[in-house]
């Protein structure tokens, strides 16, 4: 039995369509029509009506790392509870270990640069953001459109760019084996030229969400 908050390889690959990325580096994953084409429209909808500046755990003095905007999806909305319990029949965690869904919009000029999901041990608000429920453990991140110009998700590391697909999830393990920060996750979400990118995030944790 795998423990609270984690997910496996062996577990997501039972699933039809489930593709890993061939690299020892890290656990990376993809997975196309996630969503149907109604439910992505749905959830833009959302996150247009409630957008607001994203922010970073760790400020780096840098305002123009994450420029993109951030929607908090209630869980009562039916197309969010649809989602979570698609969610849990893939990767099998107990959804107390999970963050609330995010949505995130990225209009024309707008990024993430290169960046871990994980909180950075000894990390200036460390303790502020795992002291309840610990370090994170895995993402899992769906595009909701496609057609824009940019925006795709890069991982340096192995040189692997995902393009937005309506639908396609990605996700990945942000340890490694041994219970460690995986630093191989390092990502970016490459800088939208034309259109707006919209995506919707799921993250994970050591511990139960008790905020």
């Amino acid at each position: 039995m795998l423990p609270p908050g984690e997910s496996s390889a062996q577990t997501l690959l039972a699933h039809p369509g489930v593709q890993r990325v061939p690299s020892e580096k890290l656990e990376l994953f993809q997975l196309r029509a996630f969503l149907t084409p109604d439910m992505c429209g749905e959830l833009i909808a959302h996150i247009d009506a409630e957008r607001r500046p994203s922010t970073l755990a760790d400020p780096n003095g840098d305002a123009y790392f994450r420029t993109s905007e951030t929607c908090d999806l209630s869980p009562d909305l039916p197309v969010v509870q649809e989602l979570e319990a698609r969610l849990l029949a893939l990767n099998g965690i107990d959804p107390a270990h999970g963050e609330p869904l995010q949505g995130q919009r990225y209009a024309e000029g707008q990024e993430f640069k290169p960046h871990c999901d994980y909180f950075n041990p000894g990390g200036r608000d460390w303790e502020k953001y795992t002291s309840v429920a610990g370090q994170r453990t895995w993402t899992f991140m769906i595009y909701l459109n496609e057609g824009m110009a940019g925006g795709g998700t890069r991982f340096k590391c192995i040189g692997k760019t995902f393009q937005p697909e309506t639908g396609k999830l990605i996700c990945w393990n942000n340890r490694r084996p041994d219970g460690g920060v995986n630093p191989n996750t390092l990502h970016h979400g490459t800088k939208v030229r034309r259109g707006t990118k919209y995506v919707i995030t799921k993250w994970y944790r050591e511990k139960v969400w008790g905020w």
